[in-house]
């Protein structure tokens, strides 16, 4: 076995590793792979297949190469991050006694205000397109199809639950049957790490669930030519009666935003506006961290910076002194 094929299966058992023991999402996985692959590789061209021979000056003329390629500072704060790990992991199995990531900083990652859109244009996305229901269509036979009006009440529940719940594209998608609790008004949602949280579903969200379970997603069922045991399960299902995903979602998001005049409306919007929304109307910060599932209650901080106005607005209506200087 070469050094470098050495290196390739290093990286393999660091990978399994991630999956078995440390219980990382699949997107993580996926993400750490192009990583460090890419970096795997970058090393064989700095002559460098040897996980002991790797140096500190290796890694930086590495993130010196993201950078020149114009790699987004969270990108390249991600490969590092991989980086670190991987030397750790190899340091832990006694493949190696360098560390040479120990002392890398990660990139200082600039904040960034979510995107988020006000309760009225919430209000508009979720009623307006759907006053009225599409008639089905003539199905091959004469016969109506309703597979597009199964459709539109499909998405009328992914909008909702995405606003409604604060979920992320991946958790929507991977929801299954079995961890809707319509009765108790509750989802189980499987996070990053595979981390579980119950999030309530409540008023139109729950309403617009329930609709499409009841009425609307065996319809779509029926489509499927061979149901895997993840489609079978699956809360959201496509035209073809498997899982949705997530580019659906995405698609499916942008266009229903198309319709009430926001262009390129992301699900993560939905998801920051779900956190915004619920810290304007008097929500505990620690109680929106639980519900958006953040390991950092300084993750959830962010939210507080886009409330500034609504702030301002509340401390002029209530405080006696405010409007003294008019």
């Amino acid at each position: 076995m070469t050094s470098q094929q050495k290196l390739d299966r290093l990286l393999a058992d660091y990978l399994d590793y991630l999956i078995v023991e440390r219980g990382s999402s699949q997107n993580t996985v996926d993400a750490y792979t192009r990583d460090l692959e890419r970096y795997v590789a970058f090393l064989g061209q700095e002559g460098c297949d040897d996980p002991d021979g790797v140096s500190r000056e290796n890694i930086e003329h590495y993130i010196a190469a993201l950078e020149e390629e114009g790699r987004a500072s969270s990108s390249v704060q991600r490969a590092v991050s991989s980086i670190r790990g991987f030397h750790r992991f190899l340091l832990s199995e006694g493949v190696t006694s360098n560390h040479p990531a120990a002392d890398i900083a990660l990139p200082k990652k600039p904040e960034h205000l979510p995107d988020v859109i006000s309760r009225e244009k919430a209000f508009e996305l979720l009623d307006t397109p759907f006053q009225v229901e599409p008639h089905p269509k003539e199905g091959r036979g004469g016969e109506p199809d309703y597979t597009n009006v199964a459709c539109f009440w499909r998405d009328k529940a992914i909008l909702e639950v995405l606003y409604g719940c604060g979920l992320r594209v991946s958790e929507l998608c991977g929801l299954n049957l079995s961890e809707v609790y319509l009765d108790d008004e509750v989802l189980r949602v499987f996070g990053k790490g595979s981390k579980e949280r119950v999030v309530p579903i409540l008023g139109t969200a729950k309403r617009s669930l329930e609709k499409y379970l009841e009425s609307w997603r065996d319809l779509l069922a029926a489509h499927a030519s061979h149901r895997t045991a993840a489609s079978a399960d699956a809360v959201f299902l496509s035209v073809r009666g498997t899982r949705i995903t997530r580019q659906a979602v995405y698609n499916i998001v942008e266009s229903y935003g198309r319709m009430v005049g926001l262009k390129g409306l992301h699900p993560h919007t939905l998801r920051h506006s779900f956190a915004t929304h619920m810290l304007e109307g008097g929500a505990d910060l620690r109680v929106v961290q639980e519900l958006l599932g953040h390991a950092s209650v300084s993750t959830t901080q962010l939210y507080t910076h886009v409330d500034r106005t609504h702030i301002r607005m509340v401390y002029l209506e209530a405080h006696p002194r405010a409007h003294l200087d008019d």
